[in-house]
């Protein structure tokens, strides 16, 4: 089954083909029917959902339609705050947290008629790549829920691929609107630093955040990036693929890869390669030191670890108090270092336009074995993390799009980057190939 997507529905919706109301209900249905097993959601909206919805209907029957997400059922990870509505970054730490005001990215939403279902299950305070470790349980991965979802943004990734939700807000620090999509067989896109608001979103690393959209197709995320970013519309109007110059970096994006991933991503870069202007092996230093990340971590949440340590899952206090003895003047010079390196990957762009990667180096792991051996959930995590991570501290716009599936039927992601701002030609170059292929028809 092809479950319908935000760009295939809006028009409909707009011309009263698709009633708003029924659509919720419908996302709904499938949240009591199929989240018992996936635990996908934290919060479920549901009295407020069905009201947005109403409100959207008469809205848009009376000729008052705001545009592709009126009426659109979108679900947010639990660390973006919803005024009246718990935010618990998936943490016993915050579960009396009720923020008074929306977060910025729900105030876009809000004021293009998005529905909103509720509050998405994620990795303990974003501080992970499993969703292995949260006070409400791991999300389970649709296509085989023995097998982990990702993270953090895992519930969000889980959601939209089983059709709970038509699109989701996460936030990305190391690959976790990337990564969790790849694992899930969805489109995940990471905005450039600073592009999206993070006003109202628990933040994990301010100097690494970024808030993304999840979203079945290459288009419905171009819709929900649109309603939230900070940007001008010539975003728009995307360039041909044409004339594109894409670059792959060897080494470390290609190491050690599962014969299986590796397989899928070549089979993507030649295809692309017959598409654009070619591809060319170029060499990049990669560094992506978790200090700065760890060190900004535990700043914000030294109070909670002083006065509740043991409300933390254990995990994530240990990894908490990994920055504990970092200095200021330490911040300050990391801080430093990566405000050089967003300059200096300018130059990469001189050469080609594009980056290619695979998202993921290896298939998800399953749940079990994470759980049964906790000494090895921090190195699976960081595997599964290699190739997401630089771009944060690049602070470069990129995508993950199918690309293929593993024997065992677990999807395969394809990642493609750029230059800041540029996420028109990332988006147009995925649509490009997104088209060319069937991937992201296959539901589980």
């Amino acid at each position: 089954m092809t479950i319908p997507g935000i760009a295939d529905l809006s028009p409909r919706i707009r011309d009263g083909l698709v009633s708003p109301v029924a659509l919720t209900d419908e996302c709904l249905s499938r949240i009591a029917a199929l989240d018992p097993v996936l635990n996908s959601f934290i919060t479920v909206t549901a009295e407020s959902a069905r009201r947005e919805a109403r409100a959207a209907e008469r809205e848009i029957r009376d000729g008052r339609w705001r545009g592709p997400l009126h009426g659109i059922p979108i679900g947010l990870k639990d660390l973006i705050d919803v005024a009246g509505v718990p935010t618990t970054a998936a943490s016993a730490v915050f579960l009396q947290r009720v923020p008074g005001e929306d977060a910025e990215v729900v105030r876009r939403l809000r004021a293009a008629g998005a529905v909103l279902l509720g509050k998405q299950n994620m990795h303990e305070i974003a501080f992970g790549g499993s969703t292995v470790v949260s006070h409400f349980g791991p999300v389970r991965n649709p296509w085989d829920p023995r097998h982990i979802a990702g993270g953090s943004s895992g519930g969000s990734a889980a959601a939209v691929a089983a059709g709970l939700c038509l699109g989701a807000i996460g936030t990305d620090t190391g690959g976790s609107v990337r990564e969790p999509p790849a694992l899930c067989g969805v489109v995940g896109l990471k905005p450039t630093y600073g592009r999206v608001s993070v006003r109202g979103v628990m933040p994990l690393s301010p100097s690494l955040d970024h808030v993304g959209v999840i979203a079945r197709t290459v288009a419905d995320a171009g819709i929900l990036f649109r309603a939230i970013a900070d940007i001008e519309d010539a975003d728009t109007r995307a360039p041909q693929t044409g004339p594109l110059r894409l670059g792959i970096v060897r080494s470390p994006f290609f190491d050690d890869l599962d014969a299986e991933v590796g397989a899928g991503v070549e089979q993507a870069v030649a295809l692309l390669a017959g598409m654009t202007a070619g591809v060319s092996e170029i060499p990049l230093a990669v560094r992506a030191d978790a200090t700065l990340l760890s060190a900004e971590a535990y700043t914000y949440h030294a109070a909670s670890i002083a006065a509740t340590p043991e409300l933390f899952q254990p995990e994530t206090l240990r990894r908490l108090r990994t920055g504990e003895k970092v200095s200021a003047a330490d911040r300050d010079r990391l801080r430093r270092e990566l405000s050089d390196a967003r300059q200096a990957i300018l130059a990469v762009f001189e050469r080609v336009d594009l980056l290619l990667s695979p998202t993921v180096p290896v298939p998800p792991p399953t749940i079990a074995e994470l759980i049964d051996h906790p000494e090895q959930l921090r190195p699976r995590e960081i595997v599964l993390l290699r190739n997401t991570r630089p771009f944060n501290v690049w602070g470069l716009p990129a995508i993950s799009v199918p690309c293929g599936f593993t024997r065992a039927g677990l999807p395969i992601g394809l990642q493609i980057a750029g230059p800041p701002g540029r996420e028109d030609w990332i988006r147009a170059l995925a649509a490009a190939y997104e088209q060319a292929t069937e991937w992201h028809r296959r539901s589980p």
